[in-house]
């Protein structure tokens, strides 16, 4: 490879550009798909065929705390993806995370129940869903390098939302799916004793989609130019923690702030509650999927707008207007919840996911430009990782505790207005980089100024 090409890493053919944002999208849209899919039916079935024996109660929130189990496993995955990406390159990671995720939702959707093998099959679960939370940790970080890093100048927002989409476009696919088993395929007791199993079998063709997809795009020029020039961080880990701990913790509070709101529909929380037989809703399982899948074409639109406006008017301000559409839409979405209406529902959800898509579409290519190259895979994944512990990982049992609590769903509102309060503040410490230099020839002018306070 040419000095010029190694000198120029957003010098892309536009073929090459379109491979790469199709290869980010239908990677992280796979991983996600899978992700969500067992979110949905945390709230639908698994608390009947893998936790029942505990009541009912007790059920419903041990199927949304093996939601939040795989959180904990995703700075794991995060280390270890973020040390070998580092090290070694973007996009062999890539392709261990997409197989291990893909597998491990296979086999979910094989795995017997309690009644058929005891207490084995909750056990079982938890282990699959804690490769799933693995191989989440390291993905993100990968697909959004890759997009981001392949970016020309100044499109970097609206290359980075390509990965951002994939997760919109997951939790479409999955409540599609869903849907379509409960209403069609397999409604009433059929989805229970096997139609959920279908969308999860679903996986093992979408693996060999994906791999073949991915494989088919060059390693990032960014990487490339830190391996020509032999500038790969031994430790990263260490590195990233000694010098930037503060911007890690800073950054992980924004993205608690999305990904908490993000989970009331993501993980489970919204369906289960507003199809819940014995709660105050009791909405028909079919029409509350097809909603939620309805909502996903929104926060999959304003997550891509959210990209290209930040481009033109930076990252920071970008957020500041997601967590004011937010802040306020909170208090708006479960009294349209609580109306019944299935077309209300949506509503709230719709106008739900606005806020988020605008805390979420520049978040890859924000996440990208904070961290010095050489540390940016391990900087980004576990930031990333952090953040959704903070945030989603335990969100829809926390819910769910909040409202037999309390009694009302306005302390579900309560507590994600104060989540989003958070990462406002911590979103007005971060400088907006956006446009600074990507390449490891930059790497002293990548670790200045990233705080404001800080030493610039």
């Amino acid at each position: 490879m040419s000095t010029a090409v190694l000198d120029r890493p957003n010098n892309k053919a536009a073929s090459d550009l379109r491979r790469v944002a199709f290869a980010t999208v239908i990677g992280t849209t796979i991983e996600w798909y899978d992700f969500f899919l067992y979110a949905s039916a945390a709230g639908l079935v698994f608390a009947q065929l893998y936790f029942e024996p505990a009541g009912a109660e007790i059920a419903i929130m041990l199927s949304f705390a093996s939601v939040g189990v795989s959180f904990l496993f995703r700075p794991l995955g995060a280390f270890l993806a973020g040390h070998f990406g580092d090290r070694f390159g973007r996009r062999a990671v890539l392709a261990v995370t997409l197989i291990a995720m893909g597998s491990a939702t296979t086999l979910i959707g094989l795995l017997p129940s309690y009644a058929q093998i005891g207490v084995a099959a909750p056990v079982l679960l938890l282990l699959l869903r804690i490769i799933q939370g693995i191989s989440t940790g390291g993905e993100w970080g990968g697909a959004v390098l890759m997009a981001v890093e392949h970016a020309p100048d100044g499109k970097r927002g609206r290359y980075g939302a390509f990965p951002q989409i994939g997760v919109p476009i997951g939790l479409l696919l999955a409540s599609g799916m869903l849907a379509l088993m409960t209403g069609v395929i397999s409604p009433g007791d059929a989805f229970l004793e096997w139609g959920w199993r279908v969308p999860f079998l679903l996986s093992f063709v979408l693996i060999i989609v994906g791999y073949i997809v991915r494989r088919s795009v060059d390693e990032s020029p960014v990487f490339l130019q830190i391996a020509a020039r032999k500038k790969q961080t031994k430790m990263p880990i260490v590195v990233l923690f000694r010098k930037h701990w503060l911007l890690v913790l800073l950054a992980a509070l924004t993205f608690a702030g999305n990904n908490a709101a993000g989970y009331m529909t993501t993980g489970g929380y919204i369906q289960n509650y507003a199809t819940n037989p014995e709660g105050p809703v009791g909405m028909d399982r079919t029409s509350v999927l097809l909603a939620v899948a309805a909502s996903a074409v929104v926060w999959l639109v304003m997550t891509w707008v959210a990209g290209g406006v930040s481009d033109k008017i930076g990252r920071r301000n970008t957020y500041i207007i997601g967590w004011c559409v937010q802040l306020v839409t909170v208090f708006l979405l479960f009294p349209l919840v609580n109306t019944g209406s299935v077309w209300l529902l949506f509503v709230g959800l719709a106008l739900f996911t606005i806020g988020n898509g605008f805390t979420y579409g520049q978040q890859a290519a924000f996440f990208t430009e904070l961290f010095p190259a050489s540390i940016r895979f391990s900087g980004v994944s576990i930031t990333y990782a952090i953040g959704a512990i903070l945030g989603g990982a335990f969100a829809p049992l926390i819910a769910t505790r909040l409202v037999q609590v309390t009694g009302t769903t306005m302390s579900v509102a309560f507590y994600i207005a104060a989540l989003t309060v958070i990462a406002f503040a911590a979103t007005l410490l971060l400088r907006d980089r956006t446009g600074i230099p990507l390449g490891p020839d930059n790497e002293e002018e990548q670790s200045k100024g990233q705080i404001y306070g800080a030493a610039r």
